[in-house]
């Protein structure tokens, strides 16, 4: 019931502190194809698309140089509690340089040279009756 569980603003300043951290090193995990580090991070399925996603550029023999300047703002567009987790909805506005190059260091896309404002609303989740203050990052969208 989402009446008995409040969500007051120093837990979402908190939350929001957390959130922030996992944004860039999920990011920079994922850029670099080390996705199996944030793990514990994610949600199964998203843990899957992600790893799908960087084995098919693995495949292509193409690689990623990403550069995560920071992040401009974050806010909580929406938390809600559905079977005992609270879900809260982020909202990212980040700088980050980024490119994809093919094997012969061609430019497939991004630019290494420009920064580029990106946003983001990413929904993470946490089981109100458990002890572990993990979140997962259950969606992406983009």
């Amino acid at each position: 019931d989402s009446k008995k569980y409040t969500f007051n603003d120093e837990e979402k300043k908190e939350f929001l502190k957390g959130a922030n951290i996992a944004y860039e090193t999920i990011i920079t995990s994922f850029a670099k194809g080390n996705i199996s580090e944030v793990k514990y991070l994610l949600d199964q399925s998203v843990f899957e698309q992600f790893k799908t996603a960087i084995k098919e550029r693995n495949n292509k023999g193409y690689t990623s140089e990403t550069t995560f300047i920071g992040i401009n703002s974050s806010e909580i567009k929406s938390h809600d509690v559905k079977n005992n987790f609270l879900e809260v909805t982020v909202d990212f506005v980040s700088e980050i340089i980024s490119s994809i190059k093919d094997k012969e260091k061609n430019i497939v896309s991004g630019n290494p040279d420009k920064i580029k404002k990106v946003h983001d609303t990413w929904k993470f989740s946490k089981n109100i009756k458990s002890t572990s203050p993990n979140w997962l990052l259950v969606d992406t969208q983009v």
